[in-house]
């Protein structure tokens, strides 16, 4: 997961039930009620067909920071979240 100065990008998988939407909606209603985060209405998804789609999300996501000119290099950015037991993305990640 990739925090930016106005959204979020993540790389998340969901269980059938109660399933990705109400999730998201759940979750963005506790922030907002907790946290005061105001979400856009809506969220956009993706669904990865395999691990070469993974592979382009994950590059996707994490140098959004270096796109948008917020860091030199994708590691420069604080707001990113891998969990311990996944692999780091592959070396060609780039602009």
């Amino acid at each position: 997961m990739v925090l930016m100065p106005d959204h979020l990008h993540g790389i998340i998988a969901f269980a059938r039930e109660p399933g990705m939407k109400t999730t998201v909606n759940d979750w963005k209603k506790y922030l907002a009620r907790n946290h005061g985060v105001e979400w856009q209405r809506d969220f956009f998804d993706h669904r990865l067909r395999n691990h070469d789609e993974l592979d382009e999300k994950t590059c996707y996501v994490l140098m959004n920071p270096v796109r948008w000119g917020l860091c030199e290099r994708r590691e420069d950015w604080p707001w990113t979240y891998r969990p311990k037991n996944r692999l780091p993305p592959r070396e060609g990640c780039q602009r």
